[in-house]
């Protein structure tokens, strides 16, 4: 069997338990090694053969994974993450299909939980935004047609926005034609749950300006919206955003307002 392991966002301890009780059976782990957080491998057992992929070609790690099933040895795809999000797993999953070999995915925590952890910021805040756009500005792969970040900024939603932290200034201007304001909150999280996460917070307008203020130009999320630095309730009460600006207040969820009746409890008047 081969399984298809999300690492988690960086954090040895944020792998899944499941995940982490493949790794130790593993005969063979193919992993992400330019990405994922090598502590891992301290899991596999000594025996344990581990090849690095960020050396390897698609072809050469399905070479490597399906001979090592044709042995009947437990193969470990271990993916930073989780692998649904530019896991590139579609491809292996179709030639694993093809070949007639069996797989399971392991889901993983993705580096936009870890961001949201990191900016200790709820991505849905009633009365701000409900929704939350994942998206990459075009690069080396080209975004498909009615994709492109002007499209999907112009909702308004919350935005997590990867594999764009080295096209900064183009990302402004994107969100700015767009119609998002040059003072909406925005965020750069620097390698989310690593010892060195770093998070640097400012604006839409001021995102190149902090990128390259803080040297970063790779591996970490761009986060944008009004979410963040919202206040709610009481701690609302005059409170300023991250950014100097005067904080918006959220609506409360009805969830636990005593006034909406719910089917564990009662409302009060």
């Amino acid at each position: 069997m081969i399984h298809i392991v999300g690492a988690g966002s960086g954090a040895a301890d944020l792998i899944t338990l499941r995940g982490a009780r493949l790794l130790r059976a593993a005969d063979v782990v193919v992993w992400a090694g330019s990405l994922v957080n090598p502590e891992l491998l301290a899991e596999c057992k000594e025996s344990c053969i581990v090849y690095d992929s960020a050396h390897m070609t698609l072809e050469e790690v399905l070479d490597v994974m399906c001979a090592a099933d044709a042995r009947g040895e437990e193969v470990v795809r271990l993916h930073t993450g989780d692998p649904c999000l530019y896991g590139a797993i579609q491809e292996q999953m179709d030639a694993l299909d093809a070949r007639g070999v069996d797989y399971e995915v392991v889901p993983g925590v993705s580096s936009f939980c870890g961001a949201a952890a990191a900016l200790r910021q709820e991505y849905t805040l009633p009365g701000i935004s409900q929704s939350v756009v994942i998206t990459r500005l075009s690069g080396r792969t080209p975004m498909p047609a009615g994709e492109g970040m002007r499209t999907m900024a112009e909702s308004g939603s919350t935005m997590v926005i990867f594999l764009s932290s080295g096209m900064l200034a183009e990302l402004s201007a994107e969100l700015l034609a767009a119609g998002r304001s040059s003072d909406e909150p925005a965020a750069l999280v620097y390698k989310a749950t690593w010892p060195e996460e770093r998070v640097v917070r400012c604006t839409v307008g001021t995102l190149a300006d902090a990128g390259a203020r803080e040297g970063i130009d790779r591996t970490a999320l761009v986060v944008v919206g009004r979410v963040l630095g919202a206040r709610g309730g009481l701690a609302h009460n005059g409170a300023l955003a991250h950014n100097g600006a005067q904080a918006e207040s959220y609506e409360r969820s009805k969830l636990y307002d005593p006034s909406f009746a719910t089917g564990y409890r009662k409302a009060s008047n």
